[in-house]
């Protein structure tokens, strides 16, 4: 037989949160808990598909009457009403032509395309991530070419932010540093920056050349849908070139559809055009054309006003069963004797937070309880529910203890 090209490949590492997923459907105990997944799950442990997807699909298979490539930028009416549930509907950077919009395949495919329009046009720069960042992030970056460094950001002290040594870092950087900031709940940490933080970063990108790019995963479940857009609203509104991944997949729950978009601002209309030329180049040599359905549907529900409020009364409620899980975590460890506090997991914000439980005790948890959590000692609160917390609360507090 001829020796194949491929006998010298080894395996690849396994990634931190799908191979504990692998682990976790092998687990034969009935009480096992997943909270290394990066879901919205409901109060009984599903991925929902929202009442108003599935109206909005009907309406859609009713409709469509193609099945033809959509544009290589996406559909347009996804892209305008993206664009507006970003920036506002009465942003001046839209009214002004300094704002483009390209429909991609998820958060992930939006990052895609950002980084290797950048990398082609400034090859030399350096990325910047927080330190922590969702894993992936690392891993796009350097995939694109890029040298990837980090920022101070979570204090494990104070379970906080540590924005003087963010700040002092950022300050230091070179021109055409690429900076990649969450612009709400912090993934990994669950830590967000506050108005007046954003708006000291805001006047320092405003003095600089370096490059904010904004990861934008979960708007609106944080604080609320126009609450949460507060940092890409305050970088466009001050005319700072900048980048905006964004993605429907947790507010809509629509993970599977793939449905993102990459944002840029600009400085004016002309350089829209000439920025939106190339990355369509970007587009057509990763995927040609971004999926339809997913878009159409998200297109449909932000245009639709009787879809629209549907949509946020159910993201409302996802995004108060977040908190409350928060509430519930935090005061189940307190009321188990847990001598350790965490009042921090009330105070932090979004899907995840950081429990800063020792690798040894998430270990521990794994091995003995059946409870997986990432190394990091990261936990999905959204994957929490009133019948799995007293499981996961009592394991925690028989490891520690």
């Amino acid at each position: 037989m001829k020796l194949s090209p491929f006998a010298d490949i080894q395996p690849a590492p396994a990634d931190p949160i799908l191979g504990l997923t692998e682990a976790f459907n092998m687990d034969q105990n009935l009480n096992k808990v997943n909270l290394g997944v990066g879901v919205y799950q409901d109060d009984n442990g599903r991925v929902p598909i929202l009442k108003v997807v599935k109206e909005a699909s009907r309406r859609w298979l009713n409709e469509e009457n193609t099945k033809s490539y959509i544009p290589i930028d996406g559909s347009p009416a996804y892209r305008e009403q993206t664009r507006a549930l970003i920036l506002g509907a009465n942003s001046s950077a839209i009214a002004e032509g300094r704002a483009l919009t390209v429909q991609a395949p998820g958060g992930t495919g939006a990052l895609k395309v950002g980084v290797d329009f950048i990398h082609k046009f400034f090859p030399d720069a350096t990325m910047y991530i927080s330190q922590p960042s969702w894993e992936n992030h690392r891993a796009l970056f350097e995939a694109a070419g890029f040298v990837v460094e980090t920022y101070p950001y979570y204090n494990p002290i104070t379970h906080g932010l540590d924005f003087d040594a963010m700040y002092a870092t950022l300050q230091k950087l070179p021109d055409n540093s690429v900076v990649l900031m969450h612009a709400c709940c912090h993934n990994p940490t669950g830590v967000d920056l506050s108005h007046e933080q954003w708006d000291t970063l805001v006047e320092l990108f405003s003095k600089t050349k370096m490059i904010p790019f904004l990861d934008f995963a979960y708007q609106g479940l944080g604080d609320g849908l126009e609450e949460d857009a507060y940092a890409p609203r305050a970088f466009a509104e001050a005319g700072i070139p900048c980048f905006i991944a964004s993605s429907f997949s947790k507010s809509l729950s629509l993970y599977r559809e793939r449905v993102g978009a990459l944002t840029v601002i600009t400085s004016g209309e002309d350089e829209t055009q000439r920025v939106l030329s190339q990355i369509k180049r970007v587009i057509r040599t990763n995927y040609s054309s971004p999926p339809s359905f997913g878009g159409q549907v998200a297109a449909m529900i932000l245009s639709d006003p009787e879809l629209r409020e549907n949509w946020l009364l159910e993201l409302e409620e996802m995004r108060l069963r977040i908190k409350k899980m928060r509430h519930l975590f935090a005061n189940g460890l307190r009321e188990m004797g847990v001598p350790q506090d965490f009042s921090f997991i009330e105070r932090q914000i979004g899907m995840f937070s950081f429990t800063g439980l020792s690798l040894d005790v998430v270990q521990k948890l794994r091995s003995g309880h059946s409870i997986y959590i990432v190394n990091s000692s990261r936990v999905c609160v959204a994957a929490m529910n009133e019948r799995n917390l007293p499981i996961i609360c009592e394991a925690i507090a028989n490891t520690i203890g």
